[in-house]
Order: structure tokens, then sequence, then C-alpha cells
């Protein structure tokens, strides 16, 4: 049998959109498969309809050689597919034990065999060469070892495709390399992995084939030792983006003005001294490992978290934010890292997303004056090409960056002096990150003075003036506009590690 997995002619329609249109894909047992495409390409559906969250409108699946239809994720779980999120569904307050066998526990005259659990999820976690304890709580673990708990899970449910759905996102360099060893130990045992991911250099490294998707219908499959990145690139967007090393700003500015400072910055548990500070069209970046500190950094500026001591300046003033209203009062924004839970509202319209924050502005006696609303939702769709059929669609049938591009849009309709964007490119694909960025450059070219927090050395390098690196809650170090390059980055991160 050649193939594990056959998806022939799968469409799938939702109100106004086309997600899929005759779509194929192909797994073998025992490789790592990427699937590829634009934010909006229908990645996410074909995936939803593999592991029973969706059910497709017309084609076939074939699964171990015979004819399937996947209705539900029972169906899917029956079957031998699993998925492991981007956000992870664990319980952080049970064993790891108990992670693994949930909603499956072993019993003993109908109560829970303990003795078993514990012992049948050592054995497997052993295997796997994960040096973790199955009593433990999950919570004790960082996120890689709760990936591999996760994956473990997927695992004990005898599984034969597991799909990994942006697994790195919130992992470090010597993270994602355990993640590597261990998908490559379940490709040896014949598990088929699809992996999904915007990170180029991860797909190259890791995986044999790649499917492309583009605008919902089935591009190609190639075999990635010969595909060129560049070839990939313009196969998915559809025309070629020239790779800069520097993003273009239309207007540098070289104003010596401060618009927001930190001194000596103390925030138990997590900041012990920082003092940083931007000027008036500056892009300021903050680099450094998981748990250096960089979000707490950022939610201290926007009046999300009361630092115990230091001082923040506001244009040369000191302020005391009690909360994130008080740093919107002063003409602050912030992009936050995890847009699905704190950024957007998913059920809401695209128009009341871009107004949520401004309502005010638009609102004469307590009534908002739609007319005006209207036009700033239009002015933002336009300006930044947000892709929708309407300023009534639901945000979350939007793609990731087009959500990201409405949050930039709800923040600037405030008219700000200080935006903070961390990680503003996680989880969208090549095209949209170049958007983003774009859009960075000309909030910063309007005078803003902008904060980017971001895991990846080379969007930092190409987009910022000066980067603060942290280290264990203090300022490590900081690069000037002329020494910024992903390696440098590097270095001084490396030179901080313990």
């Amino acid at each position: 049998m050649e193939f594990i997995l056959e998806m022939k002619k799968i469409q799938k329609s939702f109100p106004g959109v086309k997600a899929l249109q005759e779509v194929d894909f192909r797994m073998k047992p025992g490789e790592i498969h990427s699937l590829m495409g634009e934010n909006g390409a229908g990645k996410s559906t074909l995936i939803k309809i593999l592991t029973g969250v969706y059910e497709k409108d017309e084609g076939t699946i074939i699964f171990n050689g015979k004819k399937v239809e996947i209705k539900n994720t029972i169906d899917a779980q029956n079957l031998g597919i699993s998925t492991v999120y981007q956000e992870l569904n664990m319980v952080p307050h049970l064993s790891v034990g108990e992670n693994i066998f949930v909603g499956r526990y072993p019993k003993k005259n109908n109560v829970i065999d303990w003795k078993t659990l514990f012992s049948d999820a050592q054995k497997l976690l052993d295997s796997m060469g994960l040096n973790i304890n199955a009593k433990a709580m999950l919570s004790n673990y960082g996120t890689a070892a709760q990936q591999m708990v996760s994956i473990a899970r997927a695992i004990s449910l005898h599984c034969k495709i597991i799909v990994l759905d942006e697994p790195t996102s919130s992992l470090d360099t010597e993270e994602v390399e355990m993640l590597f060893r261990l998908v490559r130990e379940l490709k040896t045992k014949g598990i088929a992995i699809l992996f999904i991911s915007h990170r180029l250099d991860e797909v190259y490294k890791i995986s044999d084939r790649i499917t492309i998707l583009k605008d919902g219908r089935y591009e190609g499959t190639y075999l990635t030792k010969e595909l060129s990145q560049n070839e990939l690139i313009t196969k998915m967007v559809g025309h070629e983006i020239e790779q800069k090393d520097k993003i273009e700003r239309t207007h540098q500015y070289s104003s010596e003005e401060c618009v927001i400072a930190l001194d000596s910055i103390v925030s138990k548990p997590k900041l012990k001294n920082i003092s940083i500070h931007i000027k008036k069209g500056e892009i300021v970046g903050l680099a450094g490992l998981l748990g250096s500190g960089r979000t707490e950094t950022a939610q201290v500026m926007f009046g999300y978290t009361i630092p115990d001591s230091g001082k923040i300046r506001l244009k040369e003033a000191n302020i005391f934010l009690r909360n994130p209203r008080d740093g919107v009062k002063n003409r602050m924004a912030f992009c936050t890292e995890n847009r699905r839970e704190e950024g957007i509202i998913p059920n809401m319209s695209v128009r009341n997303n871009i107004l949520l924050s401004s309502l005010k502005g638009i609102s004469n006696y307590g009534f908002l004056n739609k007319s005006k609303g209207d036009e700033i939702v239009q002015k933002y769709i336009d300006r930044f090409k947000i892709k929708t059929p309407s300023p009534n669609q639901k945000i979350k049938n939007l793609s990731g960056g087009n959500q990201q591009k409405v949050i930039l849009a709800r923040w600037l309709a405030t008219n700000p002096e200080f935006i903070i964007f961390d990680e503003p490119t996680r989880g969208i694909d090549v095209g949209a990150k170049r958007d983003v960025e774009n859009l960075i450059a000309e909030v910063a070219d309007m005078g803003l003075a902008v904060l980017l927090i971001s895991s990846e050395m080379s969007e930092l390098a190409r987009n910022c003036d000066r980067v603060y690196v942290l280290r264990d809650g203090c300022v490590a170090g900081e690069i000037s506009e002329q020494e910024i390059c992903p390696a440098t980055i590097t270095e001084v991160i490396s030179d901080c590690k313990i």
C-alpha cells in the first residue's frame, strides 16, 4: 500500500466562501509531509475535514486502503488520526499520566486503576526517550515538554497519522530540536506526520514532501529536496516576493524625542531590572529566549501589570498606569501575541472588531454615529487590504494574517503615539508576514514609537532601528542599527546563556 491517506476532489463551502475546490491530498506511511499555502488557502479547512471537525461537502477519503466517512472527531480518532494543536488542549492541573489517558482511564472494578495508568504512561514516555515523570503535575513542565506529552497522548491512541499544527510557534531553538528528534523517531515507526508551519527553514529541515494549496485549490505536491524556497513562495502566493534584508522606510525620523521609557523596572517574579527607551518614529526590538521577560515588559508598558518599583516615563513625564484603560488614555496600543484569545472577539464582525477601542470617538450624546463608523472601517479595510467578503463578516472566518490586520486597524483608529507588536507574524504565511511588516514600517513612518517583540532574529533585523536583548528579566545588551543582523542578535543571546 503506497498511501495511508488519500483525499480526492474534496470540496467545502461556507456562506459566501468556497473554502476548498476539488482538493487532492495524499500521505505515505512513515513520511513527514508539509501542507503549505497562504492564510486563507484552505489548509485549516482540509485539516478540520481530516480530523472530523468539519464534514466535507463532496469528495472521497480513503484511509488505509478503505473508503471512509469522517463525520466527527471520534471517527477520526477511531481511525488513528490525532492532532497536536498550536494552542495545546491540555489540563495543566492534572498529572502527566492523566493528561495522556484523559477520557479513557484504565479501570478495575469500575474504579480508576491509578497504578496501571501511571505505569503505562511512564512506559510510553520512556519508550519515547522523554525524561518526564508520569506522576508529576503537567504544569511543572514547560511548553516543549507539554508538547511532547500531547504527542504521547496521540501515540497512546495507536495513531497512524499525527497532525502537528504550528508545533514550534512557542518553542526556542533547543526545544525545536528536541521535538524534531521525536518526530524523526515516530517516522521510523511508520507513523505519518502532517507538519504545518509557516517557518520555511523548519519545513525544509524536517519534511520529505510538500503539498501546496492556493485559493482553496490544489497546486501540487513536490519532493522537498527538489523545490527551492523561492519556488515554494512563488507557488504559494502566485508571484515572486523579493527577499529583502531590510524593510524599506518612506520617512526615517531623526527626532530625538523620547516617547516612552522604562527606568529600572522591577516586576516580580519575572522582571528584575529593565531600562529601555523608544523615540518618535523608531522601531525598537525586544529579543531573548522564552521566559526572558519580553512580554512581561510590554505588559508593564501598557498598564496590564503594575511594577513593584521603577518609573514609566511618557514624553519625559512620570506616569502611573493602573490598567490597560490607562494605557489607552495615554494613547498607547497593544497588538497582543495571542490574537485568538486576547486580540479578536471571534463572534463579532470585522466592523465591530475594528471599532471596539474607538467607540467614544464615534458617539454623540451616547449614540453611535454609524456613518462615521462605516467610514473608519472602510478606510482601514482599503488601506490594509483586508480580505473579507463584507465588513459584517465574523472575524473568526478570516485568515490569521487578516485578523492581525484588523487588530492593527482597531488600534490605529484610536490615534495612538506608541504601539506594541508582540509576535505580530506568528502563525501567518510569508506573503501576509511581509504585508504586516510593511504596515509596521508605515506606522513608524507616521511618527509612532514602536516596540516589536519577536522570536525570529531575521524579523528583528529586517525591521528594527535598535534591539534590546533580555535575559532573566534584565537588559543584557543593546544593539544599534549598524550592527543589527540575525547573527549578532543570536550571539548576544548566546553570550547571555547560563
